[in-house]
């Protein structure tokens, strides 16, 4: 009986474990929706590097995070969808890019405020974008030379 009672706590013990891992992957992923926050959409070229669950920042403070991420199949364009702090009002000219931490670093999404008087409203779409740039694609035009630099300088 003894045994019993130890089997039954020690089964409850790791269910708890589990659903409290499943949460934490959960949250982590994006699934979760997190309090005070509100949702952007933005449609990028590229957004290589960048996944589910991947850092908004502005100023390099992290403000939100990306939550969906689907192919457009309209325009060919990524959209994604941001859920960002109540406590930022982003004005409706503000830019949105995929940046890199640098060479070894990974990719996040940087948010450039612009100055417009009206701010965005949730669920609106940020429409000044710029996608992820490929570091292999710049060194290779870099290491290979571009026709264009060559005939403006005989």
């Amino acid at each position: 009986m003894a045994y019993e009672r130890a089997e039954i706590a020690a089964g409850a013990a790791v269910m708890v474990v589990a659903a409290g891992f499943f949460l934490y992957a959960a949250n982590g992923a994006g699934f979760a929706r997190e309090a005070g926050t509100y949702p952007l959409t933005a449609s990028f070229r590229s957004v290589e590097g960048i996944t589910v669950g991947s850092d908004v920042r502005l100023a390099g403070v992290k403000v939100g995070s990306i939550t969906d991420l689907t192919l457009n199949p309209q325009t060919f364009f990524a959209d994604a969808r941001i859920e960002l702090q109540d406590t930022i009002q982003l004005p409706t000219d503000s830019a949105i890019l995929i940046s890199s931490e640098g060479l070894l670093g990974g990719n996040f999404v940087e948010i450039i405020p612009g100055g417009a008087l009206e701010n965005l409203e949730p669920g609106a779409e940020i429409e000044d974008t710029q996608g992820a740039v490929s570091l292999i694609t710049l060194l290779m035009k870099f290491v290979g030379g571009d026709s264009a630099d060559e005939t403006a300088n005989p």
